[in-house]
């Protein structure tokens, strides 16, 4: 056997390590540079579109909770439409990005392909409305108002609607029980929006896009508990789109339902009877503008006296909520916000702000007895009261001579609180004040409530306006450099009132607090804000936070939070100051002011309180105001531009109570026709599966409440019948 030497095979072995170094160096420069290729080179590439594979959410709305009135009667809630949507990522897959479906499904639902293309565009801060504001993978709906044979064709022909489809669904629905549309009371919905999403992002209730959420009214006010939790699939989706897996699904959760104090019943006729007022109204002759009446807008409020809760409450003008369901067409939208519109979305019960006229009086009684003045001192009613060169006359420039406080409520004597206004006002200093005026004219509106919100649960409650000091400085500071650019010594009265106020507007005058007085200058309050203060003096003086709603029930009904009237404060007085002024109210209704309207009421069955009013506005007609309360209900009802107070007003005040109580035109009492002898106290009743069992609401008969003709006509002689100021 022959030996090789070590010698002759260590250079093919080295070879092969040096070959096999080099390859492992060039794979390892291979994959460097390919690293440095993808990471570097096109990192950025292949980020973006590593990005696109991530999750998206497909939200399966929550059925949202019905708001009920406080019989269990469905103001608003749901019902089942045929819903027709369309797949945008499905649509956007196909070669003219679903086009010819699209106008193929308007040639179906019967519109222009505009009008469907529009509705499936995604929203941007270019694009107007209609578009969708919600998630792409979100099916996006059509029309929520198609009809079976249109569903039927879209479903049967499947193949040529790919991405379409037709499903029952639920859809909001403001249900108007008996003609009762409670439009204001309830508001409305519209989609989310960003800036709306990002704030409540952080939030123990964050919104998704698919959310509607309440725009005003109740809806708004209670839109957390209405509104429950969405149920959300997640899928895996790549950068086209497609999906590539479920990562987690949350099953939908129904709102909750809220109970109102509202009663359908009483609502239907509030509305109707305000509307009714407003026509009477127009049919009557302004002597003082040579016109009919305008009688433009209107509110009133039903209150139960002893809690603050709200039995009913219309504004007039108004709409049907139900043209926001589905999104609101642009031409229903000028509808309702156009300057020829009239503003009906506006609740005027707690938006609307107006003079008072004679119903503020109750409050400058209060502010003369706590300065001192006797409730049973005598005051000289005069026919005029002068301050400096101008006249304040009386209504009709009648006197009634020396009377007391109680007396000038019931034939509403201005002079008398002329004079009143005008002695503290020089008390405190006049036009150049102590340093610690008492102002209790002003200071007592205050603690009535007055110049802030009531706390009602409705958004958007405007505070009304005292006009103190400190508001007239104010006032002062903002349009002293418009008043004395426009004012006139010699010019018209709009120029000379510039002038004056260009130079002093900031001191308080004496025709500032005469004025102030009787209710009129530029005092404002709100429908709401004395419906406040009358079911004050009627329990007591307890001023309650008006409220609307009294209950929210879990879906499945097990858990339902009741709502307790809240009390902001007491009225300034005392029980024997409240009891006069009670006196005297009830004084209005049986002999003054207000007698004619409650002729043959039952007053010692069901005594009735009242205050008249009618505010001068300038460059408009006066407004008429109504203020009347039992010891179970308060209702104010106001009519701008629709002349006095007893006149336009009262016949409708006068018909809701008949309607309450069960009282005939001639005075007798029919409990059987009573629709709320008493304010409602127990929840509707609640089954075992959630549900609430609502009576049946049959709308308002009017002719039933009609007077004979001859009491139409009763009233006291002359001018007074045809309806006098106060």
């Amino acid at each position: 056997m022959t030996n090789i030497p070590e010698t002759g095979r260590t250079p093919r072995v080295q070879i092969r390590l040096v070959v096999i170094q080099v390859l492992v160096v060039s794979l390892l420069l291979t994959l460097g540079g390919r690293l440095w290729y993808l990471q570097i080179r096109n990192g950025d590439e292949y980020a973006k579109e590593a990005s696109g594979n991530h999750v998206q959410q497909v939200v399966q709305p929550a059925v949202r909770g019905s708001i009920l009135d406080a019989r269990g009667v469905p103001l608003a809630d749901n019902e089942t439409r045929l819903v027709v949507s369309a797949s945008r990522t499905d649509l956007m897959k196909m070669k003219d990005d679903g086009k010819g479906v699209l106008t193929k499904l308007a040639d179906v639902l019967g519109v222009k392909p505009k009008e469907v293309t529009d509705k499936v565009r995604l929203c941007d801060s270019k694009t107007p409305q209609p578009c969708w504001n919600g998630s792409p993978y979100q099916p996006i709906p059509i029309t929520d108002e198609a009809t079976p044979k249109q569903a039927l064709q879209i479903r049967e022909r499947s193949e040529d609607f790919p991405g379409i489809t037709a499903e029952p669904t639920a859809v909001r629905r403001y249900a108007a029980p008996g003609e009762a549309n409670t439009a204001q009371v309830l508001g409305y919905l519209s989609p989310v929006t960003d800036n709306e999403i990002a704030k409540a992002k952080d939030t123990e209730s964050p919104y998704l896009r698919s959310d509607q959420v309440g725009r005003s009214g109740l809806e708004r006010e209670y839109d957390k508990e209405l509104r429950g939790k969405a149920g959300v699939t997640r899928y895996e989706v790549d950068n086209l789109g497609r999906v590539i897996g479920q990562a987690k699904a949350d099953k939908a959760e129904p709102g909750a339902n809220v109970v109102t104090s509202i009663d359908a019943r009483v609502q239907r006729i509030a509305e109707y009877e305000l509307n009714e007022a407003m026509k009477e109204a127009r049919k009557a002759f302004d002597k003082n503008t040579n016109e009919n009446y305008k009688a433009d807008s209107g509110a009133v409020v039903v209150m139960e006296s002893k809690t603050g809760r709200v039995v009913a409450m219309a504004s007039n003008p108004s709409y049907d909520p139900n043209a926001w369901v589905g999104g609101i067409s642009g031409k229903d939208y000028a509808k309702l916000t156009g300057k020829t519109s009239n503003y009906p979305l506006l609740n005027r019960a707690i938006q609307g702000q107006a003079a008072p006229g004679s119903i503020f009086k109750v409050i400058p009684t209060t502010a003369a007895v706590n300065a001192g003045y006797p409730f049973d001192g005598r005051y000289e009613c005069s026919s005029s009261y002068s301050v400096g060169n101008q006249v304040f006359k009386n209504y009709e420039s009648k006197g009634y001579g020396a009377i007391s406080l109680g007396q000038a409520l019931e034939v509403s004597c201005d002079t008398v609180f002329y004079r009143l206004s005008h002695d503290e006002w020089k008390k405190d200093g006049g036009i150049k004040p102590k340093k610690d005026p008492a102002d209790w004219f002003y200071k007592t509106a205050h603690q009535f409530g007055l110049g802030k919100e009531t706390g009602i649960d409705l958004p958007n409650e405007v505070t009304g306006r005292v006009p103190d000091r400190q508001w007239k400085q104010s006032f002062w500071k903002a349009n002293k450099t418009a008043w004395c650019k426009t004012g006139k010594r010699d010019g018209d009265y709009v120029q000379k009132l510039s002038y004056e106020n260009c130079l002093e507007g900031n001191l308080l005058r004496a025709g500032d607090s005469v004025n102030y007085a009787i209710g009129q200058g530029d005092t404002l309050v709100t429908p709401i804000q004395m419906a406040t203060i009358y079911s004050a003096i009627s329990n007591g003086g307890t001023l309650y936070n008006p409220t609307l709603g009294k209950a929210i029930v879990s879906p499945d009904g097990k858990t339902v939070k009741e709502i307790a009237p809240k009390s902001h404060g007491k009225l300034p007085m005392t029980k024997k100051t409240r009891d006069e002024i009670d006196g005297a109210l009830a004084g209005v209704a049986t002999r003054g002011t207000a007698a004619w309207r409650f002729g043959g009421w039952p007053q010692d069955k069901i005594p009735m309180h009242a205050k008249t009013g009618t505010a001068e506005v300038y460059g408009k007609q006066t407004t008429s105001w109504f203020a009347t309360y039992t010891d179970d209900y308060t209702i104010v009802m106001t009519i701008a531009q629709g002349g006095t107070g007893s006149g336009a007003s009262g016949p409708a005040v006068r018909k809701l109570y008949n309607a309450l109580y069960g009282v005939s035109p001639d005075g007798k009492i029919d409990s059987k026709q009573a629709l709320l002898s008493q304010p409602q106290k127990s929840l509707p009743k609640i089954q075992g599966d959630g549900s609430i069992e609502a009576p049946k609401i049959e709308p308002y008969d009017p002719k039933k409440d009609e007077p004979p003709a001859e009491q139409q006509l009763a009233g006291p002689a002359g001018t007074a019948a045809l309806g006098r100021r106060d």
